[in-house]
């Protein structure tokens, strides 16, 4: 791939190597889709090479299908936008058998997020996937991405991430239901007093590695009327309103964390946005809400980070790769 913008003067052979790791899962690049913002796919085929990009995480899947909230279910706001979506869904099954099989013949690499009211749903949801990929159904799954931080279900104060019993059950059924089968990304709140201690907790109870972050608590009113302006009452606000919270607790978990993989999601909509979470620690990022605007989204942000990377003479990403604690070191060093 060659950068764009800014032309470099260095032979192709010194274009900067974007390859990075998320685990044991090996990615060919950093950018990656957030889940539910671009469905299973197919929403996005026909504007960005999908296997160009380091992975698509898909739109998270229950066991049995959900119908979501009712409408309206997103609205913007002055920097992002706000959506009570519901986590809608056809199932586990009906997505192996319906949106899968175009998606892995993309050459996608593949992380299927999951979801579930209960520690005991999770554990069936990823069973069935554990099922899938032994019976050679599920070509292209790299990863699991336990979603158990999405504030727009019945009973927010009942979130799995919003407490480190929580975390616990809901990341340890999900390692029961795949039994190794792939490794789990477990995907928390930022809507907590001390996330790094959550992020210990998923590491502990089997994650592989943490999605950091997840939206934030937000409600919309109609003045006129005192209702919510959304059919499910509040919802998770996301887009450039987040960024700095993302950023921030990347930092703090990979402060935490040395060795933890990280991926960084929340308002990332540039390049240098990209640059900024993996500067902060993070392995990898995802591009989420950037896409409702513009659906070439992902594949403008691998770009422009690829020249970015150029620009700044870095020829390796792990070169940037959590530079922030570098200089923190650096800081409580210099004698004052």
């Amino acid at each position: 791939m060659k950068p764009v913008g800014r032309r470099s003067s260095r032979a192709a052979v010194d274009v900067p190597r974007l390859e990075t790791r998320v685990g044991d899962v090996v990615l060919a690049n950093p950018v990656m889709t957030a889940s539910g913002t671009s469905g299973y796919g197919r929403e996005l085929a026909g504007y960005v090479d999908l296997a160009s990009l380091g992975a698509v995480v898909v739109k998270s899947l229950s066991a049995q299908p959900w119908q979501g909230n009712p409408a309206p279910r997103v609205i913007g706001t002055a920097s992002g936008m706000l959506n009570s979506v519901g986590l809608d869904n056809p199932g586990m099954a009906e997505w192996l058998r319906r949106d899968l099989p175009p998606l892995a013949a993309t050459g996608a690499s593949i992380v299927a997020s999951v979801w579930g009211f209960s520690a005991e749903a999770y554990k069936e949801v990823a069973s069935q996937l554990r099922s899938a990929v032994l019976a050679g159904r599920a070509p292209g799954v790299v990863a699991v991405e336990a979603n158990i931080s999405c504030p727009n279900v019945e009973d927010r104060r009942r979130m799995f991430a919003h407490s480190a019993e929580g975390v616990a059950a809901a990341v340890g059924a999900t390692s029961e239901g795949l039994q190794g089968a792939l490794p789990i990304w477990a995907k928390l709140s930022p809507n907590v007093t001390d996330l790094a201690s959550m992020a210990g907790t998923a590491l502990a109870s089997g994650a592989a590695a943490v999605t950091l972050i997840n939206t934030l608590m937000g409600l919309a009113l109609d003045p006129a009327t005192g209702r919510p302006r959304l059919g499910g009452g509040g919802g998770g606000l996301s887009g450039p309103a987040i960024h700095p919270v993302a950023v921030r607790a990347v930092h703090e978990c990979r402060a935490a964390w040395p060795d933890l993989p990280i991926v960084g999601v929340g308002g990332v909509a540039s390049g240098m946005g990209a640059a900024e979470l993996i500067c902060a620690g993070a392995d990898a990022v995802q591009v989420g809400t950037a896409t409702f605007a513009d659906p070439r989204a992902p594949g403008r942000i691998l770009s422009e980070l690829l020249s970015w990377a150029d620009a700044h003479g870095i020829t390796d990403l792990r070169q940037l790769k959590g530079t922030a604690h570098e200089r923190d070191r650096g800081c409580e060093a210099r004698p004052s």
